[in-house]
């Protein structure tokens, strides 16, 4: 199975739409992913210990969140990483960077509009797509066979 990691934007469908569509295709794809729920993910770490400053209850669960980041990167065969226009996902822009500097594969996922913010991160991607049906393209040629 060729492990895939969706990275970036929660607050959108397309992980959904990537998903759906290889399983339409009966791709020998299996996918993984950050926590996706904004809620759950700012808690992560709550459990440690109770924080008193905004900053340092980020910073504990961002520790936490980044242990199963860092593991499903580090197995994936390929990452996509969405980047929406609403907010500004510094997240997805970290993981870009480590698979970068792993040799991860990566593709970015964006709209046209937000090319010139994105130039070093798509720089280092080995494609660029502006859909989710692109991705699926993408998934279907890397994984049929000969």
């Amino acid at each position: 199975m060729f492990k895939v990691y969706l990275s970036g934007e929660i607050h959108t469908q397309w992980r959904q739409e990537i998903e759906l569509g290889a399983a339409r295709l009966e791709l020998p794809v299996v996918f993984s992913s950050a926590v996706t729920d904004h809620d759950s993910s700012d808690a992560a770490g709550d459990h440690l210990r109770e924080q008193s400053e905004g900053f340092w209850r980020d910073h504990q669960s961002a520790k936490v969140n980044l242990i199963r980041t860092k593991t499903m990167i580090e197995e994936a065969d390929l990452v996509v990483v969405r980047f929406g226009d609403k907010y500004k996902q510094w997240n997805a822009a970290f993981d870009a960077g480590y698979c970068a500097a792993l040799g991860t594969p990566y593709v970015t996922l964006h709209d046209e509009n937000i090319i010139h913010p994105l130039k070093e991160v798509d720089a280092q991607a080995l494609a660029w797509a502006n859909s989710t049906d692109q991705v699926v393209e993408i998934l279907r040629y890397v994984t049929q066979e000969q």
